[in-house]
């Protein structure tokens, strides 16, 4: 995949555009300290998008990075501006029963970049990546089901709820430790 420019940015100089990349080996630390940064702890609560009140521990780690990064099968997008990294998703052809989908995950923004649009515009693109490069007919993504806020801001690009759950992965640290004992993913999907 090329780099990709998108339009002027809302950085400090007009001329400043968001680029589009995807990840290699070398962007594995950043990815991991970007996604961490919105996810956990008090540096997430800056933005909206923060886990900080359901989960601590680990969003992610180098390992995993490393391995989507080696798939064929997924796309670890970036986008960044004037070279400094703000936000990272991960979109995923997917087999079995929704073969012909995407699946859109571990989207992550600079909690100082969130509500300026990086986030709605990388969202574009992984979009952009699952329907002409991979053909996809839908896109697809879980969301635990008590971030009505974050539903919400999905549910405004077209996503809808599918009143359909899978388990949250209480006992593995690997997706971090619950402070609740309700949490559970719904599924939304969209039509590419």
């Amino acid at each position: 995949m090329k780099i990709r420019d998108l339009g002027p940015g809302t950085g400090d100089r007009p001329s400043s555009k968001l680029r589009f990349r995807v990840a290699t080996s070398d962007d594995v630390a950043a990815v991991v300290a970007l996604t961490e940064s919105a996810y956990r702890g008090d540096a997430s609560r800056v933005g909206w998008t923060t886990e900080a009140d359901l989960l601590d521990g680990q969003r992610t780690d180098a390992e995993e990075v490393r391995a989507l990064i080696a798939r064929d099968d997924v796309r670890l997008l970036l986008a960044e501006r004037d070279g400094q990294l703000l936000a990272s998703c991960v979109v995923e052809r997917l087999t079995g029963e929704h073969a012909g989908d995407g699946y859109f995950g571990m989207f992550s923004v600079r909690p100082e970049a969130q509500g300026n649009g990086t986030g709605r515009s990388l969202l574009a693109e992984a979009e952009r990546v699952a329907r002409y490069e991979w053909h996809a007919h839908a896109m697809r993504m879980s969301v635990i089901d008590v971030r009505a806020e974050l539903i919400a801001w999905y549910e405004r690009r077209g996503y809808r709820r599918t009143g359909e759950y899978k388990a949250f992965p209480y006992g593995d640290p690997r997706f971090g430790i619950p402070k609740r004992n309700d949490l559970r993913f719904e599924w939304l999907v969209k039509d590419l």
